[in-house]
């Protein structure tokens, strides 16, 4: 398959569409400056074919793509132990809920929600450095170094009233064992990470080679935990919009507010899309258009 004629047929099918639907995350000052007029398309296939369209090597703030990456290092050093306090049920509510964590006690409903993810930090914190672990997870690999944008992670830090109450909640009921702040500097910078789309689709490129990295092939997870981690991204990958993106592009995803969106096709590819306007859901508004393009034009998908 011609997957560069693809991805091309797919930005020139989008790119008129910029700025016709869907705004950006105004409500994090940082990611409000950044043009919604931008999209890039790459992927990146288990032999290690590269395709690429668009704006797909500017840098963007991957925002709660991270939260992948974080449970991969954290699947990676406590095994089975992580589940203890973090569960694996789509939420059907927004992913900064707090009436949510109050009616389950403290306990995330997944790891890709907010809270969730403040969860696995805390487990990160508890191992060691999680920022340095997690920029060393990235850079490893997507062969190139990878970066936090201090602006981005300040202003997180700044407007994170939310995100606050949610782990000064879950502390209340011993969910989380460090200190609130520690924990929190851990999370907003790792949601500040900037990478482009070519960087995340080979990143990625683990979820779709049965846990081995896409560069060296050496393992980075289990092929059992790839494949749960997988479905934790077809089933809470995409906030409260995952049963509509299994039924219109039936892949596992995980999507952020600054736009992009990683898909996996098990045993075929990675793929990452950026756009930085998002629809109601918090979801890239083109984002979610070209998958559904890439799999109707490419028949590709778990279903």
């Amino acid at each position: 398959m011609d997957f560069q004629l693809v991805l091309d047929q797919i930005n020139t099918e989008l790119r008129p569409l910029l700025g016709e639907g869907g705004k950006v995350a105004s409500y994090i000052p940082a990611l409000a400056r950044v043009s919604p007029l931008q999209f890039g398309i790459a992927l990146r296939t288990c032999d290690g074919e590269v395709a690429q369209a668009g704006d797909s090597a500017v840098p963007f703030s991957i925002q709660s793509m991270s939260k992948v990456f974080s449970l991969t290092l954290a699947i990676k050093a406590l095994g089975e132990a992580l589940w203890d306090r973090i569960g694996r049920e789509p939420s059907g509510s927004p992913f900064n809920s707090l009436v949510q964590l109050e009616t389950e006690r403290g306990i995330p409903r997944n790891p890709f929600i907010n809270a969730g993810a403040i969860a696995v930090a805390d487990r990160l914190v508890s191992l060691g450095d999680g920022k340095a672990e997690l920029l060393a997870l990235l850079s490893r690999l997507c062969g190139e170094p990878v970066s936090i944008d201090t602006e981005v992670a300040q202003s997180e830090a700044d407007t994170g009233y939310r995100n606050t109450a949610l782990a000064n909640f879950m502390k209340g009921f011993g969910t989380l064992d460090n200190d609130i702040a520690t924990v929190l500097d851990v999370y907003f910078n790792q949601c500040a990470i900037a990478m482009t789309c070519e960087q995340v689709a080979c990143a990625a490129g683990y979820l779709c080679r049965d846990g081995k990295h896409p560069l060296a092939g050496t393992p980075v997870l289990s092929s059992a935990q790839a494949r749960r981690v997988n479905a934790l991204m077809l089933t809470c990958g995409t906030y409260d919009a995952a049963g509509e993106f299994a039924f219109r592009i039936g892949l596992p995803c995980k999507s952020g507010v600054g736009g992009g969106i990683v898909a996996v096709v098990p045993d075929h590819l990675t793929l990452c899309v950026w756009s930085p306007a998002l629809d109601e859901t918090g979801n890239s508004f083109l984002g979610r258009q070209a998958l559904e393009l890439f799999v109707t034009k490419t028949g590709l998908s778990v279903f």
